[in-house]
């Protein structure tokens, strides 16, 4: 059974532990990928701390393809959601007198839309590697109506490179610190690798400013 506190981390990661499996990897990591929070540090480090095991029979490469697996559809999950219910929300909204009022019509939205379906693919693989944004990056794509073939890509990719490096931590801790000790051992890692995502987000703003002034210079050129 799962343990009642589901979101008691310290709980969760004991029993997670004790009953994985490349099922409970993917089941997880789709959840986390979803608009439900849920830390991926609880699932992949200690699916591929186990894989570093002698006779365990899960591997590294297992729990990376797993956890993508999970990360892919449950990003799905919000991109449907938000193409099926949140598109016609918002459609409706620009087309009322509210959404008048705040400056917001039709034209404005589709021009979004082409936007994010024409640069989404970069914004939807940054995305997947910055804490808080991985959740969300799928809700604008559904919006945009991105390509669903590219959402799937890019979202897989950038949820593949978040995953190994968590897989990597585990696998390396795997062979470096004892069972008592991972959970807090990987709760001080993670918290570095918040701080590494938050420079990614700041550095995609910077850039996003950068190339936003440079091209309002060269218009104002014109």
């Amino acid at each position: 059974m799962l343990p009642l506190a589901l979101f008691d981390a310290a709980e969760f990661f004991g029993w997670f532990v004790e009953n994985a499996s490349y099922l409970l990897v993917f089941v997880f990591m789709m959840i986390e990928s979803s608009f439900i929070p849920f830390p991926s540090e609880v699932v992949v480090p200690p699916a591929a701390y186990l894989a570093a095991q002698p006779g365990h029979d899960m591997n590294v490469v297992g729990v990376v393809l797993a956890a993508t697996a999970g990360a892919i559809a449950g990003a799905l999950v919000n991109y449907f959601l938000a193409l099926w219910i949140g598109r016609p929300l918002v459609y409706a909204f620009a087309d009322s007198r509210v959404g008048h009022a705040c400056l917001l019509d039709r034209e404005k939205v589709e021009r979004a839309e082409k936007y994010f379906d024409e640069h989404g693919a970069v914004s939807t693989f940054v995305g997947r590697l910055i804490p808080a944004v991985r959740q969300l990056i799928s809700i604008p794509a559904g919006l945009a109506r991105m390509n669903v073939g590219m959402f799937v890509l890019f979202t897989g990719l950038g949820a593949a490179v978040w995953n190994s490096v968590l897989a990597g931590l585990g696998y390396w801790l795997g062979h470096t610190v004892p069972l008592d000790k991972l959970f807090d051992t990987v709760e001080r890692y993670n918290s570095y690798l918040s701080w590494i995502g938050l420079g990614i987000l700041l550095i995609c703003v910077a850039v996003i400013l950068y190339n936003a002034f440079r091209k309002h210079e060269k218009n104002e050129k014109k």
